[in-house]
């Protein structure tokens, strides 16, 4: 995950992680039609037969930046949850603030807008990115707003379109940022803009106190 986030001096012959740090440097850049498997090569300092030695195609290049980047932190979401045993809120709050740590601070954080711009052109490639990352992160968020129903934290809320309302803004932000972000500017600081939204987010779910219980 590292050197997916903040890739190293390239060596000559570069790990497969560095080149598909290269590979997520260049399709954040460039998208993935735009991206030729020689410029991974060249942006990782190996010939394109090294590269060929580790994937075999563009997509399977692909593939591998989510598999490496994005499921091992999504897998590491769900021992989180599996773990706590605080109130549902600070779990809530470790999720967000584990999403902003190492995938939205990152280069990462541009494959969302990556996969609007790709899907109509790419379709494999967005069942691909669904199944692996959409459906794993719902399923956390779904956990986590059914274990804080159970305990009578928050209220009884539809799940399913909850999880979209809580998800829809932080996408905003990271597809903000990589696009009208990177020629106007973000217009919010990411850490002050995810705790409004937090803030926002336990104030519609959190179940009222009650009668005569201080809150």
């Amino acid at each position: 995950m590292e050197a997916l986030a903040h890739p190293r001096q390239r060596r000559k012959e570069a790990r497969p992680a560095e080149l598909m740090a290269a590979a997520l440097e260049l399709f954040v850049e460039k998208g993935f039609a735009g991206t030729r498997l020689e410029d991974v090569a060249t942006r990782a300092g190996v010939s394109k037969g090294t590269l060929y030695l580790y994937f075999d195609s563009k997509e399977a290049l692909f593939k591998a930046v989510i598999q490496e980047g994005i499921v091992p932190i999504l897998e590491e979401g769900a021992g989180l949850i599996d773990a706590c045993e605080g109130s549902t809120a600070d779990l809530m709050r470790a999720l967000i603030g584990e999403w902003w740590q190492r995938i939205g601070n990152t280069h990462l954080a541009g494959v969302p807008k990556l996969m609007i711009s790709e899907a109509g052109n790419f379709p494999e490639l967005a069942i691909y990115y669904h199944d692996a990352v959409i459906v794993r992160g719902r399923d956390l968020m779904r956990r986590t707003l059914q274990r804080g129903i159970a305990s009578g934290e928050f209220r009884a809320v539809d799940v399913e379109t909850a999880i979209d309302v809580i998800f829809a803004p932080v996408l905003m932000l990271v597809i903000w940022r990589y696009s009208l972000g990177m020629c106007c500017g973000m217009a919010h600081d990411p850490r002050d803009y995810l705790q409004s939204h937090f803030d926002l987010t336990l104030g519609g779910i959190l179940a009222p106190p009650h009668p005569g219980v201080a809150r």
